[in-house]
């Protein structure tokens, strides 16, 4: 629009003026009656000199010089616009008249066409007419999207609203492949003002094209990512899946990683580099195609796969380098056509560039990682090999730690093993089921055990304990114990002072010098807890004594379930504090259930898990190996997160007519009728064979009772998968072997008993002793 203060003039084709504004007036003092419908040429001094001429149709731009009405010379620079009809056909033309010189208005002018003719993507905005005015990089720049975008033109009306600059980053719209770099920009806003009214009349744009700074930004946002998603866990297969997982599809279609068998056994690599034609593992793959699946791999999960020598992949082992290639390189075309599936897969698929990045860390080669690009997606180039990299070697190193802890879960795990009991030994007092789980691989193992101890007169030791921590130390240590457990219950001691035994080694142990013990990492170098059990099948009393462990869980024959009231005495190693025993007399077929803290460990409140367990435990099952499977299924997780011991027990009973027992006064006399009832008892159970033997053991024991022993004396016959004979008194000095001379008269007794029976023993009762002997039942 122009002004009204303008100098303008309407002139007709035949060059008459047709129209004069107040501008003109102030300028060349003519008044509009005194020029209209006259030439416009009478007001020139020169007619030839401006080289205007109205029947011209097109814009037109000079100087001129003018006669002003007092006489004097105007010199003005003319710009001659034609008017159109509705045809657009040249009806008038409208003449603007500007003081100074043609430079002056060029160098005006040069502003409208920097605007036109810039590379930078120009446009306003015009707040009264709603419209755009692009310059020709606007017109070809995805700014022309972005006017479609609601947040782009929010942005713009807020600035002619609140006539304050601002700053608006726009993204073209999502390539075909997710792989393919975005585009984006960044668009600066500014109000453009009347420079009259000093009102905002528009808003003016200028688009700059950040794709590269974004593309930087994304490739930094990636590698901050896998900083905290690579690596999260101590298992090879997984770390190398989060690697495929995280590129695909940021940086690549397809993403396949193999490595070498000894990394998947936690073996130690070769050093350095990998020659080529390596043989390697497939144990992650993760690919961008809809509707899920890997259709791209030409190799399955756990196959085994050569590379040549002149493929990416070998190169890339070789060299310890990463290597780019694609569909130009002649050893790609070559690599893919060596494998029918592979080739296949290349043409479906379209792939046409591919990255190969070895996982080396510490020094040592652990695999190779393959990025690959398909149809839709541009080549990779130099940034994408530098981010390949990177996060090759972030995997490399999360994979390393994984192969290690591998090795050494492996060993520790083979040592537990070695420590704990292959078979459980046979004996009569209870029917027995075990289980034992490791951690999973984020805890590592632990130092939980268990054992079943046969014990003198059909009775047996159950035992569950656990050190606390994991690793080779607390294997090692929980080895220790076991031992020592298994040596103290060879003594035949009660449970309670068992423990104090084991709690004064613990003590020992802890203050010893020994830097890999000195160093674990608990509150006095080592902490264990233990469950001591003795059931004796003859009485049916199982006396418990626990050194800090979770209580056990029983179950009778009628259904109830509970959990046993234990006196729970100090940790293992505390030293200084009693331990109590508990006698409980059980019904023959009851259940007990000893575990470690591992079981309970999903409940943090010990109160609810027990709970659990006891509804676990209360289901009625045929098999203590189903009852194992069942509680254990109730109760964990699928990957526990500490070691797990469980222990399950049902008892027996031996009933009247396997035991028969006499009270003996202290008389030498009776020797002889000790003798007879032992063989009439053995008549009645049909085992006159064991007759001699018997007769010998029942008389010498008897007679060392008398002779050394305090009254009461007591002799009892126990049959079951052996024949047993105790001889107990009120002493408590125990008997011991030693080697007669030839004109000694005693000192023989005990070495004949130890040669005609297989085992003979004493332990010590809450009265005095008890000496026994064993031997095997007669054939048939």
């Amino acid at each position: 629009m122009w002004s009204p203060d303008a100098a303008t003039a309407t002139i007709s084709l035949q060059g008459i003026v047709t129209g004069w504004s107040e501008g003109a007036r102030r300028l060349l003092g003519y008044s509009a009656a005194e020029v209209v419908g006259r030439a416009a040429a009478d007001l020139l001094l020169d007619r030839e000199a401006t080289g205007f001429s109205p029947v011209d149709s097109e814009e037109w731009s000079g100087t001129a010089v003018l006669r002003h009405r007092d006489g004097h010379r105007v010199e003005l620079t003319l710009h001659a616009h034609p008017s159109l009809d509705g045809g657009g056909a040249p009806q008038a033309f409208v003449v603007t008249a500007t003081t100074g010189t043609a430079a002056s208005d060029r160098d005006r002018r040069m502003v409208e066409w920097a605007f036109a003719q810039s590379s930078i993507a120009l446009s306003t905005y015009s707040s009264a007419s709603g419209s755009w005015r692009l310059n020709a990089g606007a017109e070809t720049d995805p700014l022309g999207e972005a006017r479609s975008d609601e947040g782009f033109l929010r942005c713009v009306r807020r600035v002619a609203e609140e006539a304050m600059p601002m700053r608006y980053e726009g993204f073209a719209p999502a390539p075909p492949t997710a792989a393919a770099r975005q585009r984006s920009w960044i668009v600066e806003l500014w109000p453009v003002r009347d420079p009259v009214s000093g009102e905002v009349a528009g808003v003016g744009t200028a688009a700059f094209d950040s794709s590269e700074q974004y593309a930087a930004r994304q490739r930094l946002a990636l590698l901050n990512e896998a900083g905290s998603r690579i690596g999260t866990t101590l298992d090879v297969a997984r770390t190398a899946q989060e690697l495929a997982d995280l590129a695909v599809p940021r940086l690549a279609d397809f993403v396949s990683v193999d490595l070498l068998d000894s990394v998947m056994r936690g073996e130690e690599p070769v050093p350095g580099t990998v020659d080529a034609a390596v043989m390697l593992r497939r144990v992650a793959h993760q690919s961008a195609a809809e509707g899920g699946g890997v259709p791209e791999a030409a190799v399955a999960l756990g196959g085994v796969d050569t590379y040549p020598a002149f493929s990416p992949p070998a190169r890339s082992l070789t060299s310890g380098r990463p290597v780019l290639s694609g569909a130009d390189d002649p050893d790609f075309a070559r690599w893919v056509g060596a494998h029918e599936a592979r080739a296949a897969v290349v043409r479906e698929h379209g792939f046409h560039s591919v990255m190969a990045t070895p996982l080396r860390a510490r020094g040592i080669t652990l695999g190779v990682a393959v990025f690959v690009r398909g149809k839709g997606s541009p080549p990779f180039q130099h940034d994408d090999l530098i981010l390949a990299e990177e996060l090759a070697g972030r995997a490399a190193v999360g994979v390393d730690n994984a192969r290690r802890y591998t090795r050494e879960r492996t060993n520790a795990l083979t040592l537990q093993r070695s420590l704990l009991p292959r078979d459980l030994p046979k004996q009569a007092a209870v029917e027995v089921a075990y289980r034992y789980l490791p951690a999973g691989t984020g805890a590592g193992v632990g130092g939980d055990w268990f054992d079943v101890v046969p014990l003198s007169g059909t009775r047996v030791a159950l035992v569950v304990g656990d050190v606390v921590g994991h690793g080779i130390h607390a294997s090692a240590t929980m080895g220790r114990l076991r031992t020592a457990v298994r040596t103290l219950a060879d003594v035949d001691l009660p449970p309670d002072e068992l423990l104090t035994h084991l709690d004064d080694l613990v003590t020992h142990l802890t203050s010893d010098d020994d830097s890999a013990v000195r160093d674990l990492p608990y509150t006095g170098g080592i902490g264990a807890t233990c469950l001591y059990a003795v059931y004796d099948p003859v009485s049916r009393v199982c006396t418990l004594a626990s050194a800090g462990h979770v209580p056990p869980v029983l179950l009778l024959p009628d259904g109830t379930v509970s959990v046993v009231r234990l006196t729970p005495g100090p940790l293992l190693g505390v030293g200084g504090l009693p331990f109590e025993a508990t006698e409980l007399e059980l019904p023959e077929g009851s259940l007990l259930a000893f575990y470690t803290d591992g079981l309970i460990a999903r409940d943090r409140d010990m109160g609810l898990g027990l709970e659990r367990l006891c509804e676990a435990m209360s289901s009625p099952v045929p098999s203590l190996e189903i009852t194992c499977d069942a509680v254990l299924r109730a109760m964990l997780p699928e990957s526990p997160a500490d070691d797990v011991a469980l222990l399950i027990a049902r008892t027996r009973a031996l009933h009247a007519d396997q035991v028969a027992a006499w009270a003996l006064p202290s008389d030498p006399a009776i020797v002889a009728d000790a003798r007879a009832q032992a063989t009439r008892q053995l008549a009645a159970w049909g085992l006159e064979e064991a007759a001699f033997v018997t007769e010998l053991v029942v008389s010498e024991l008897v007679t060392n009772a008398i002779r050394y022993g305090d009254v009461p004396i007591g002799l009892r016959l126990i049959r079951d998968r052996t024949l047993i004979c105790e001889v107990s008194d009120a002493s408590s000095t125990a008997p011991h072997l030693r080697r007669a001379r030839t004109y000694d008269e005693g000192g023989r007794g005990l070495h004949m008993v130890a040669q005609l029976t297989q085992g003979w023993g004493t332990r010590q009762t809450p009265t005095g002793k008890t000496i026994w002997a064993e031997q095997p039942l007669p054939v048939g």
